[in-house]
């Protein structure tokens, strides 16, 4: 039985969902002004897992993730660009796309845009306004009236009289209260803007997600995701909005990753240790960053760091190099550990439990695999099923050991299987001198051999 840790009661629950056999979530997407970093890949990966799990389990998971294409930053940085915010915004969504392809990442099934969804937004306003949550300032703007929403901070834990207590915002007159957030942002001049009933301009960031995600899920649904910086205001404020306008309740299960850290700093630009997910596949493969992200639970802090990333490339060259040459089949696979994975998982998706059952599996084929070779072939059918669950050992083995950082089969590749047979020569002529200076010449390329009787074969370390 699958158990969840809701963000909304801080405990694990049994997942129940609304509509049997079915299930319906939302994460929040990115803020398509730059490329993406490593703390948007692992939303990417963390949620791509929870949607390739459910799956596994027999779920019909509808799986939407947005995407914000107009806000503060992107006008900031089209501006800056001398470029239309629709062509800096177009250009960031085909990287996001490239990177998210690069990390194994299953498209989801609708993937909105806020500047789609005007109407939406406007109407969802409009209904806030009709039912006493929300007013129009002198100014253009709409706010969010927050005391009005009596359980407002039952995500986050926060209570209206601390806020006020620690309110550090400037004073803004059109505001009833300094808590209100604002709902639509009257436009300024040469700003991208809408018709409205308020006159030109644009939504505020809470309401897009409010109105995309009821639009695509229905007024209730089953899981809302995102990283831990978004429970507060972001996901509150969305709490807020969509239970006032809509009078029913919004999300059964809330869920949050931690956050990235770089080398147990907090990643910053301003500290110079911000690395996009683009800098970080130059030196690593994409699988090594996906392994990276699943070897520590979701809601856990990551930290960032060569070292365990070096770690990850080591692992997975352990679980490939155990597939190596097996010939593996579908269908018969070893109950005893398709059980461990699924009790891993089951609990809140523990993927390094689930990751250590891998390790199992992969022992299992090494010891198996010269004197019960159909026991071998079950293991590694059941490694390869148990790792597609989690986007991972989908390459070739032969391949995937003899690549590079990036990916690809290197230039020297033909050099080193040359120096392998004549290596494997000079060992039938009993040239042991011979060999030993191949082996030693091997190593200084960052090549490991591999003896396994009469045969040879190379990975890269």
């Amino acid at each position: 039985m699958l158990r969840i840790y809701n963000t909304l009661t801080n405990k694990k629950e049994e997942f129940v969902p609304i509509e049997p056999g079915k299930v319906k979530m939302y994460v929040c997407g990115m803020t398509v002004y730059d490329l993406c970093h490593i703390g948007h890949a692992r939303v990417l990966v963390v949620f791509d897992m929870v949607t390739r799990f459910l799956r596994s389990s027999g779920y019909d998971v509808t799986y939407i993730r947005n995407i914000t294409d107009i806000d503060d930053k992107i006008i900031q940085r089209a501006n800056e660009n001398a470029e239309d915010f629709t062509k800096l915004t177009g250009r960031f969504i085909e990287a996001m796309h490239e990177d998210a392809a690069a990390l194994n990442i299953l498209p989801p099934d609708d993937e909105p845009k806020a500047t789609a969804y005007m109407d939406d937004i406007i109407k969802m306003v409009s209904d806030l306004i009709d039912k006493g949550f929300a007013y129009a300032g002198d100014n253009g703007d709409v706010y969010y009236a927050i005391d009005q929403f009596k359980t407002y901070g039952k995500l986050s834990g926060k209570k209206l009289e601390d806020l006020r207590a620690g309110e550090r915002v400037a004073v803004d007159t059109n505001k009833k209260d300094p808590l209100d957030f604002v709902l639509w942002k009257a436009a300024k001049p040469d700003e991208p803007s809408w018709d409205s009933p308020w006159g030109k301009g644009r939504p505020g960031w809470h309401i897009e997600c409010s109105a995309m995600s009821t639009c695509c899920l229905g007024n209730h649904f089953d899981i809302h995701g995102g990283g831990q910086d978004l429970q507060f205001p972001h996901h509150e404020n969305e709490i807020a909005q969509s239970e006032a306008a809509t009078g029913e309740k919004f999300v059964n299960v809330w869920m949050h990753n931690g956050f990235v850290r770089i080398d147990d700093e907090k990643m910053s630009k301003s500290l110079g240790n911000f690395f996009t997910i683009r800098e970080v596949l130059k030196q690593y493969r994409a699988e090594e960053v996906r392994y990276f992200i699943l070897a520590s639970h979701y809601r856990s802090p990551l930290n960032y760091a060569d070292s365990l990333l070096d770690s990850a490339q080591s692992a997975l060259a352990r679980l490939y190099t155990s597939l190596r040459g097996m010939d593996i089949k579908s269908g018969d696979l070893d109950d005893e550990s398709v059980s461990r994975f699924n009790d891993a998982m089951n609990e809140d998706f523990n993927t390094a439990e689930a990751l250590a059952v891998l390790f199992d599996l992969a022992n299992k084929i090494n010891k198996s695999r010269n004197d019960e070779p159909e026991d071998a072939i079950k293991y590694a059918s059941t490694l390869k099923n148990l790792a597609g669950i989690l986007g991972l050992l989908e390459d070739n083995p032969d391949e995937f050991l003899k690549s590079a950082a990036g990916g690809d089969i290197s230039d020297d590749s033909k050099e080193i299987d040359s120096l392998v047979n004549e290596r494997i020569q000079a060992k039938q002529d009993k040239n042991w001198q011979r060999a030993d200076e191949i082996r030693d010449q091997l190593h200084a390329m960052g090549v490991e051999l591999e003896d396994n009787g009469q045969q040879t074969s190379w990975r890269r370390v």
